[in-house]
């Protein structure tokens, strides 16, 4: 090993590619042909991985001031109600004592989802502008990510079985409103964006790294 060396070599630079579909190991000189196993198209990395995640990010970003700002449901009793935002929801909740119920929702709603637009900005700014920070928290972030991205639609889930349920002809009624819509758009969009992203673009913006004991202080930082 030579002094500029790096002590890790991902599997590109060691001349390897797996099939996105089946994990199936080929040579890099593979890269543009087909999987001999599955027949899906050979590439080290996702194609148009940035300029995918950037549109679905950025399109979900428009979409969350309507989601919030629109009423997402309306509940009548005995004839009566008015449409109600998340927001609102939340307040009503909190007025009627359930602050358990209020946080869960305040949390799935709205504290998720803008974690998630952060945290998309964040790996997607670190690739873009080649970054040198921790690159091992970004993959964890990018693992968090992905994870919780399940609990966002617990909005549009609770709506859904209320609209199923709570059909009581003139004594209760509840329906949903466009801002459901947008809300759903928008947890799919942020998902799209997780999708699209490719981690191991993180790592190849990395720069060489140091021999053993030698640390690197713009990563430690």
């Amino acid at each position: 090993m030579t002094e500029h060396s790096p002590r890790y070599r991902s599997a590109r630079e060691s001349g390897y590619l797996l099939c996105i579909d089946c994990d199936k190991l080929h040579t890099i000189s593979q890269e543009g042909q087909h999987c001999d196993r599955c027949g899906a198209r050979l590439h080290s990395r996702m194609p148009n991985s940035m300029n995918h995640s950037w549109a679905s990010l950025l399109a979900a970003i428009l979409l969350f001031l309507p989601a919030n700002l629109l009423p997402i449901m309306t509940f009548k009793s005995f004839g009566q109600g008015e449409p109600s935002t998340i927001l609102g929801g939340i307040l009503h909740l909190l007025e009627q004592d359930m602050l358990m119920i209020g946080m869960v929702v305040l949390i799935a709603s709205i504290v998720v989802p803008v974690l998630k637009i952060i945290a998309m900005i964040i790996l997607l700014c670190t690739v873009q502008f080649r970054l040198q920070t921790n690159l091992r928290q970004k993959t964890i972030m990018f693992r968090i990510v992905e994870w919780i991205g399940r609990w966002s639609m617990l909005d549009i889930f609770v709506i859904g079985i209320l609209v199923a349920l709570v059909q009581l002809g003139n004594i209760a009624h509840i329906e949903g409103n466009s801002g459901a819509t947008a809300f759903a758009i928008v947890v799919l969009l942020t998902m799209f964006s997780a999708l699209s992203f490719d981690t191991r673009l993180i790592w190849d913006k990395r720069a060489p790294e140091l021999p053993p004991g030698m640390t690197d202080k713009k990563d430690e930082q």
